[in-house]
């Protein structure tokens, strides 16, 4: 996978970006970048994250409660601590602050661990440390079975603004990796036989998306964005 960025983002939904302003902003520290309007009623609130971006995505609309499973935590490395410290944002979101890794390791529960390992390594083409655990770019992806994690039934080809639908809920609910060309990344994984969730589309002038879905549903947006490739291709 010829990546664009070499660390991964991770979006989250709130109903309670005040809350969750403090906390990332004034509880973590964590930079304030700016607010864009993403489609469907959401406004998404981007935090810089070691290279990483942290995109809350608020809606007044009453979200889902938590699903079980998915990306259930992410670890943040923090040169100050000596030891690891365990938090929950005000939605209930699993943070901690370690200085044990270099960036962020985004972990997952899921349903079937084998499965993952064979979508991380061939698909994504990310580098394996050890059982259940990867590196894309900087970024550790890490997962582990979860008795509760549940397998979404397969779905067909959707729109972006219905991915965007289908992901609310409270939580964290997709992550982004950045790539040289969306097309050529996505018809490659579609190729392999990768869950597609939405076929590439341009927003603007600003970034090329499409979505797959790993195998247990969860949403990985692919994004060719222009600021870090140059402007986009004319389709």
């Amino acid at each position: 996978m010829e990546l664009a960025k070499q660390f991964v983002d991770v979006g989250i939904f709130t109903n309670r970006i005040e809350e969750m302003r403090a906390f990332y902003g004034e509880r973590i520290h964590l930079p304030f970048e700016e607010i864009l309007p993403v489609g469907a009623g959401v406004r998404q609130h981007r935090f810089g994250l070691l290279g990483s971006v942290m995109k809350i995505n608020h809606t007044r609309d009453p979200l889902p409660p938590r699903k079980s499973g998915g990306y259930k935590r992410i670890a943040i490395f923090d040169a100050n601590a000596s030891t690891v410290s365990k938090l929950r944002d005000p939605d209930g979101n699993e943070i901690e602050l370690t200085p044990r890794i270099e960036q962020i390791e985004i972990h997952l529960g899921v349903t079937d661990e084998g499965a993952f390992e064979q979508f991380y390594r061939d698909a994504l083409q990310a580098e394996r440390l050890g059982a259940g655990r990867f590196k894309l770019g900087e970024t550790i992806i890490s997962f582990a079975h979860d008795p509760d994690a549940i397998r979404a039934q397969k779905s067909g080809v959707a729109s972006a603004t219905e991915v965007i639908g289908a992901m609310r809920a409270i939580g964290m609910r997709y992550i982004t990796v950045q790539v040289r060309d969306c097309d050529r990344e996505h018809r490659r994984l579609t190729s392999m036989g990768v869950w597609e969730g939405a076929a590439p589309v341009t927003l603007g002038a600003v970034a090329r998306i499409s979505f797959i879905r790993d195998p247990d549903g969860n949403f990985i947006e692919v994004s060719q964005r222009a600021s870090l490739t140059g402007p986009l291709p004319v389709r």
